[in-house]
């Protein structure tokens, strides 16, 4: 995303009154701007501070969702060991039943008299001690099941308490994202308002944001997986942004990352901040085709590498995978996978 982004005119014009009242407002909402700024100033950077609040959502929603997914699978492991546990219990108690049951019957006569009564009174002892040692056998071992099924059940509940603060915390995320929606709306409205001159100026300052293949120079990879993700971002040229995607009809900025790698055989995190940490940091300086190059402090934007001051990604709602400038917006650092 960064500076300098070109949105495509609707053919909507109030002219330039209502372009003023409308930047008036915007301004108001977005905090006061310098008096010398320029309408054409105002707009470009209320659309970045826009865009890029929009990706900062979208980075923390996918790293919601991806926490949510864990759990869940969490979730299921303990409940089929719940369910595992619960059949041997339950066997257990009715075979511990039918002990019982005997053992009533046996303490139904008093052990004096029924060793009086027993022809042969020390296969009457083996017996009964054999059923006292396999019954205080079958107790301790039930107390251990009972106590294993009482963890079990408190991790279930810790687990799924972890989850409904999750999906608590995703369903916040995205409406946070419609906010940011309704503002990027506000921006089109805005560029689209300004006078021909304006917006031509506007489009002239812009990114090319070239949809074809730029000379990238002879540089390759710096190994096979990061070739086989070059071609795979290639491939993804020309496809839409859309919020939280990673393919393959559409992509987030993060997503494009983990999908062209994925076709590697190389298994990224899902959000731009942990594919930061996804391998050896080098310099910009030292850029090959593959690398991962991160964007702002909070690394809240994320591109690929193809040489010659190039990357691909997915820039904003809107706009398609394409090339541009490495120098787009500024650079925190740059991972080699």
């Amino acid at each position: 995303m960064g500076s300098h982004r070109r949105l495509a005119p609707s053919g909507f014009d109030r002219g330039t009154g209502a372009a003023v009242s409308i930047l008036s407002v915007t301004a108001a909402a977005l905090g006061a701007v310098p008096a010398t700024a320029t309408p054409h100033d105002d707009t470009r950077a209320a659309v970045d501070r826009l865009y890029e609040q929009a990706e900062k959502a979208t980075e923390a929603y996918n790293e919601a969702d991806e926490r949510a997914d864990e759990l869940r699978a969490e979730v299921g492991i303990a409940r089929d060991r719940i369910a595992r546990q619960q059949e041997r219990v339950n066997s257990m108690r009715e075979s511990l039943g039918s002990l019982a049951g005997a053992q009533y019957r046996s303490g139904g006569i008093d052990p004096s008299l029924a060793l009086l009564l027993s022809d042969d009174p020390d296969d009457y002892l083996d017996h009964a001690s054999r059923l006292d040692r396999l019954t205080a056998h079958q107790a301790g071992e039930l107390k251990a099941l009972q106590g294993a099924m009482r963890e079990l059940a408190q991790d279930r509940e810790e687990a799924a308490g972890k989850l409904r603060e999750l999906e608590t915390s995703r369903k916040a995320v995205a409406a946070h994202k419609k906010t940011v929606e309704h503002k990027l709306a506000t921006a089109r409205r805005l560029l689209n308002s300004l006078p021909d001159a304006e917006r031509d100026a506007y489009g002239r300052a812009s990114r090319s944001g070239r949809p074809g293949m730029p000379d990238l120079g002879g540089a390759g990879a710096a190994s096979p997986r990061g070739s086989a993700a070059v071609a795979a971002a290639r491939s993804a040229l020309g496809k839409p942004y859309v919020w939280g995607a990673n393919g393959p009809s559409g992509f987030d900025c993060s997503g494009l990352m983990q999908w062209s790698y994925a076709q590697a055989g190389v298994s990224l995190p899902r959000t731009s901040q942990a594919q930061r940490y996804a391998g050896r940091q080098v310099p910009l300086s030292e850029a090959r085709p593959g690398d991962l190059v991160v964007y702002r402090g909070d690394a809240s934007h994320v591109g690929m590498y193809m040489g010659n001051g190039q990357v691909i990604h997915a820039p904003y709602p809107g706009a398609p995978v394409r090339y541009d400038p490495v120098g787009m917006m500024p650079v925190s650092s740059v991972t080699r996978v």
